[in-house]
């Protein structure tokens, strides 16, 4: 490929609406370009890198086993209805009708449509385990797109789906597939990617993990334990606060606190740390509207996804009003009438001494002692966990909040979907049974932005030779000079002939130019013919990562090109 005929335009601005710097250096390098919210066309660097993407986890999938199908992306709303996801399932997915009154939806996942792809194959158990992928167009309306394809509405996506007969199976499967993904971001130079417990949320199943990149700018939290190696997405993660020093139970004392609404408030009023206090969050439940309120431990936030996986059901902030029985900012458990589902987080637990909301506006109690003050009730585990808490695992203090962006997730997701679609086989004995399913995804553009996030520069991505768009950058500087261009026309030819994939950049440009559009299309070797070079006999071979930069003589370039181009697969490989 030339560079005069490349198609897409670089640029030197940061555009404004860019947060992150794997956006922004893939809008300024030409890699795409933004078509509406959270959609975007691939020019020809991206399309070259995800292909790349592409074929590796193909290899690795295949290797487990798999066979690639190809799915529709608008689907019969039935399939959805019957695996019950069509009504619980939020806005993100996109529900519409045909012509004919038709009902349809564009999908975000493949579960129902596996099931009834591979319904009657599946009839007997002599065909079991057997394992289907593809990698193909989702669309997910989501709320709030960020990060150019960290979170967009249109993705391309490899979703698969193994079949199975015992819990055995699928599990040994899974392990399999878990130990293939590590290998797949190793190979696309994400060896830092890290397994982590994860919530199967609208996924369901009661096991699954998330491929994290580590990463300041990822909108997902893990708790990472570096003592035993524990590793859990926040959503998920038991919170084993540090416990309050205990003392004596005081006395039950109602206390005035004009205009005091918020923890931080009361705090500074009364002159006690927020973990002396019992906090009310208000939601309602989606659906029914129904009132929730979660009492906790002051310093804690609660963890909105085990709630709404302890309610079954979706929820929102409460809009209290004077008739819904809760006073807004003074919300107690001492005495508390109101018509509402009423729930404690551990936190709480023998907790003593604790200011409290007084029911009642510009009122709180001092000395609540939830033993002797509300008597016997149930608590579940409903806070986030926290930076420097106690370890799940281990039970040692300092736990790590990081954030991290999701590359990858796998899900055992049992017999949800088989059961809820009555699909079905018949085993040696003659009996029925529903078989079990895993579910396997990787997002592919997120992907290619991952790795341009962890690697790059404040002049472009440094992207791994596995999957760069082009192995070899060859810039001519001065072009025009015809022994430039000569020596430049020989290596290109040279290159293409020996199945090196190069961009040749042969335009009438400066060198800085030339260098700065280099820079931010990442080529991991750049090739650099200059009428000095020319002059001397020599050419420089130059690593985007700034690794080495050497000149060799002409005669010995092209040898000298393949062996450095063979020391970059070696090492991308051995990372």
């Amino acid at each position: 490929m030339k560079m005069s005929h490349l198609i897409g335009e670089r640029f030197k601005e940061r555009p404004a609406d860019c947060v992150i710097d794997s956006h922004a250096l893939m809008v300024r390098g030409g890699y795409m370009k933004y078509v509406a919210n959270g959609i975007y066309a691939s020019y020809p660097p991206l399309r070259r890198i995800t292909r790349k993407i592409e074929q590796i986890i193909r290899e690795e999938m295949d290797a487990l086993g798999g066979q690639e199908v190809s799915m529709p992306v608008v689907l019969p709303a039935s399939y959805w209805q019957q695996s019950g996801r069509y009504d619980t399932v939020g806005d993100e997915l996109l529900r519409f009708f045909d012509r004919n009154e038709a009902s349809l939806v564009l999908g975000m996942t493949h579960e129902e449509a596996a099931v009834e792809l591979v319904r009657e194959y599946g009839g007997s158990y002599a065909k079991y385990p057997f394992f289907i992928y593809q990698i193909q167009t989702k669309f997910r309306d989501e709320r709030r797109p960020r990060g150019g394809l960290i979170r967009v509405r249109e993705f391309t996506m490899k979703d698969g789906y193994s079949f199975h007969t015992s819990q055995a199976d699928l599990e040994q499967f899974y392990d399999a597939c878990l130990k293939a993904y590590h290998r797949i971001f190793q190979r696309v130079g994400l060896p830092e990617v890290v397994s982590v417990a994860s919530d199967s949320g609208m996924m369901g199943g009661d096991i699954s993990h998330e491929f994290m990149l580590l990463t300041p700018v990822g909108e997902d939290s893990i708790a990472i334990c570096e003592s035993c190696g524990y590793r859990a997405n926040v959503e998920t993660a038991p919170c084993v606060a540090i416990p309050t020093a205990q003392a004596a139970p005081a006395p039950l004392q109602a206390v005035p606190t004009p205009g005091m609404h918020t923890i931080e408030e009361v705090c500074s009023f009364l002159q006690v740390p927020q973990s002396q206090t019992c906090k009310a969050v208000a939601y309602q439940q989606e659906g029914d509207g129904g009132l929730v309120v979660v009492f906790l431990r002051g310093d804690l936030e609660v963890n909105e996804s085990k709630l709404t996986g302890y309610l079954g059901c979706g929820i929102r902030p409460a809009a209290l009003t004077e008739s819904s029985g809760l006073c807004a900012g003074f919300i107690g458990p001492y005495r508390l009438q109101a018509d509402c589902t009423v729930l404690y987080d551990a936190s709480l637990q023998n907790a003593v001494n604790l200011v409290c909301g007084g029911n009642q506006s510009d009122m709180h109690y001092t000395g609540l002692s939830f033993e002797r003050d509300i008597g016997p009730v149930t608590f579940h585990d409903f806070a986030k966990a926290t930076e420097g808490g106690i370890c799940p695992h281990c039970g040692q203090a300092g736990l790590h909040i990081r954030r991290g962006i999701e590359v990858g997730n796998i899900f055992q997701l049992g017999d949800k979907y088989t059961r809820a679609m009555q699909m079905q086989y018949v085993d040696a004995q003659g009996e029925s049974h529903y078989p079990l399913m895993g579910c396997y995804g990787i997002g592919v553009g997120r992907l290619a932005a991952s790795v341009c996030e962890a690697h790059h520069d404040e002049n472009g991505p440094i992207w791994p030779v596995s999957i760069a768009p082009w192995q070899v950058h060859l810039c001519a500087v001065r072009a025009a000079k015809e022994e430039v261009a000569n020596l430049a026309d020989s290596l290109y030819h040279n290159m293409q002939k020996a199945g090196i994939e190069v961009l040749y950049d042969d335009r009438p440009v400066s060198a800085g130019v030339m260098f700065a559009d280099a820079d931010l299309i990442g080529v991991p070797l750049r090739v650099v013919v200059s009428p000095r070079g020319c002059k001397e006999g020599t050419v420089e071979l130059a690593a985007r990562d700034k690794s080495f930069c050497s000149r060799v003589e002409i005669s010995g370039a092209m040898d000298e090109i393949q062996r450095l181009l063979e020391s970059m697969r070696a090492g991308c490989a051995a990372q």
